[in-house]
């Protein structure tokens, strides 16, 4: 079975479309093409499958709509398309959507919004429950407010920060080339279509030259470092033609279509050392038996009924070291509450948590998607 046959058993898609792709290059949102999208991901998501959308073209856009024949430089400008081609864009998407039954949800992030630990939290919880509700999430970066010092730089970048955020299954890119040639095709008409490497490979450092669309704010070097970023949590990319006939249903069925870069490591794995190598972990909790057995053997998530003692300062988000009552390391996880607030509720059901907190943010203590073992 090749690669591309095991993309059929995907189940949670994250997929970027770049703005020459959605905006006629510049000429102003193409619905057509738009609505052909929307269908294939619509028939993903009446399968059971599950969709997030990543979308360029806000700043494109605003400048169509503002006859702006060229990107401006300034970023207080860009702020303003952005502002002005937003409206456009979110209206297009709904009415696509919803004209099919499915409802969608205008998401905003900045790069502050996954670095800091309790708001990459938020974030994931809402869009988990967005995908639960059957409802597609459409992300974009919050261009009006973001500084050259948040700026993501470009949606590939947030495409990829968004699957690790999520744990998808697959990220697609779609572009309006071919997919990742060995020379630029542009230049060179022999230049070979790279079906299938690993992300590590460095032919990939070597043949990703190239400005991109003027359009959008990267080429193919930015869609190599996305891949790169996914591949962190597990994450398959393909870089593929969004002109395409059928393109993502070719995806699904398991074609070989565009240029698929495959990570390192498993899943499990890559998620693994994620939170083991690159987090610092805060604090540590005493677990009981039966906590310590829905762990292990059961692969659920940790409540907050199965912890005996809590050490450490930590906040939500961060990481703790789950430990049995011997002091042997069990698992690690990021933390739902922070360490005061896990103390108050230690060794209580969760139907608890509103009488001593005052609110419920979440039922588990570390859900099982943040929580690897040890």
């Amino acid at each position: 079975m090749s690669a591309h046959d095991t993309l059929t058993a995907t189940r949670r898609w994250v997929v970027k479309i770049g703005s020459a792709l959605l905006t006629r290059d510049g000429r102003g949102l193409d619905r057509a093409i738009l609505a052909t999208w929307v269908e294939q991901m619509v028939e993903r998501c009446r399968s059971g499958s599950e969709v997030v959308v990543v979308s360029s073209g806000a700043v494109a856009e605003g400048m169509a709509r503002m006859g702006w024949r060229r990107r401006p430089q300034a970023l207080h400008e860009l702020q303003a398309a952005a502002a002005i081609g937003q409206m456009g864009l979110v209206r297009a998407y709904e009415d696509c959507f919803q004209s099919r039954g499915i409802h969608t949800a205008q998401v905003l992030l900045t790069r502050d919004d996954l670095a800091d630990r309790s708001r990459y939290l938020n974030a994931r919880s809402t869009l988990r429950t967005l995908l639960k509700l059957g409802v597609v999430p459409v992300i974009n970066e919050n261009d009006t407010v973001a500084t050259d010092e948040l700026r993501f730089g470009d949606n590939d970048t947030l495409a990829a920060l968004v699957a690790n955020l999520i744990e998808a299954d697959l990220l697609i890119l779609l572009t309006d080339q071919d997919g990742l040639f060995d020379e630029d095709p542009r230049q060179n008409p022999d230049a070979r279509l790279i079906q299938q490497t690993q992300v590590s490979d460095p032919m990939l450092d070597q043949v990703a030259g190239g400005s991109g669309s003027s359009l959008g704010s990267g080429g193919m070097i930015t869609k190599i470092r996305a891949a790169r970023l996914a591949a962190r949590s597990g994450t398959p990319t393909i870089i593929a033609p969004g002109r395409g006939e059928r393109v993502l249903e070719r995806i699904s069925a398991g074609e070989a279509v565009g240029t698929l870069l495959l990570p390192t490591e498993e899943p499990q794995t890559a998620r693994k050392r994620w939170l083991a190598g690159h987090l610092q972990a805060r604090g540590r909790l005493v677990l009981d038996q039966g906590a310590v057995r829905a762990l292990r053997e059961q692969g659920k998530s940790l409540l907050a009924v199965g912890v005996k003692v809590v050490q450490g300062r930590f906040n939500r988000g961060e990481v703790v070291i789950c430990v049995d009552e011997s002091g042997q390391e069990i698992a690690r996880g990021l933390v739902n509450y922070s360490a005061e607030e896990t103390e108050r509720i230690r060794g209580q059901p969760s139907s608890a948590f509103e009488s001593i907190l005052g609110y419920l943010d979440d039922e588990e203590l570390i859900h099982r998607d943040n929580l690897v073992l040890t």
